[in-house]
């Protein structure tokens, strides 16, 4: 257990860790960094790479927007094995919908407690 934790801590730190260095040395914006995570996620599903990565550290690679890519990859997988071609499109959103649905919600909630502050520039 202590050594996933390590794993866990060591393999998200180090996604935090190229995030910050991206953010501070490039002209990449925040959002374009997420979506290239989103997007890492989905190759690593997609060439068999996240599931022994999950295994060695759990939540370290799979709570960040790398585990939602991979989960988009995984649903597309699977529904492209079950429906042909047309699996491609409904096989995102399948696997995506539970992850989409809490974010929403949550945001949602979250904005009927706080406003949104206007940055001084």
């Amino acid at each position: 257990m202590l050594v996933k934790s390590l794993f866990a801590f060591l393999i998200g730190g180090l996604f935090c860790v190229i995030a910050q260095i991206l953010l501070d040395k490039t002209a990449i914006t925040p959002a374009r960094i997420l979506v290239g995570y989103v997007v890492f996620g989905v190759l690593l599903g997609a060439l068999g790479v996240f599931e022994p990565l999950f295994k060695l550290s759990g939540c370290g690679v799979s709570l960040p927007l790398v585990g939602f890519g991979a989960n988009v990859a995984k649903g597309v997988k699977e529904s492209v094995d079950k429906l042909g071609f047309f699996g491609v499109l409904g096989g995102a959103f399948e696997a995506a919908s539970v992850g989409c649905t809490v974010s929403l919600v949550t945001g949602f909630v979250a904005s009927l407690f706080f406003r949104k502050k206007t940055k001084k520039l």
